[in-house]
């Protein structure tokens, strides 16, 4: 068993929000990558697809997903289960969100104007 740690989480922050690695392979060595999304109200993040199945839980406030040109609304106490390869943009409300998400640890992501796919940092 391992425990990581409030002090060993990682953070990285991107134009439209700050990822709190809470565990994954390079932080407790687990097979699956967990962490905390927090999003300012109104932000937006990238059309993107990931090559895995992603779950998220609101924690707080409202996330709106466009998951391949349907609309979807998830707010404080939802779960959302995003399927693997299917092109998602996460908005949050006007309160912003607060989420906790998984997917298994070699997650890769990508957008769809490249044929590159990467494992973001707070995967990995």
């Amino acid at each position: 068993m391992t425990v990581i740690r409030h002090s060993e989480t990682r953070r990285t922050e991107t134009p439209s929000g700050i990822m709190t690695t809470l565990a994954s392979p390079n932080q407790g060595g687990s097979s699956l990558s967990l962490w905390r999304v927090e999003m300012g109200p109104g932000k937006s993040g990238p059309l993107h697809f990931i090559d895995v199945e992603q779950i998220w839980t609101i924690v707080t406030g409202r996330a709106e997903i466009d998951l391949n040109g349907t609309d979807l609304v998830a707010e404080a106490g939802d779960t959302a289960v995003l399927p693997a390869d299917v092109l998602r943009q996460i908005t949050s409300g006007p309160e912003g969100v607060t989420a906790i998400v998984t997917a298994p640890a070699n997650a890769r992501a990508g957008t769809p104007d490249t044929d590159t796919t990467v494992v973001p940092p707070w995967i990995a």
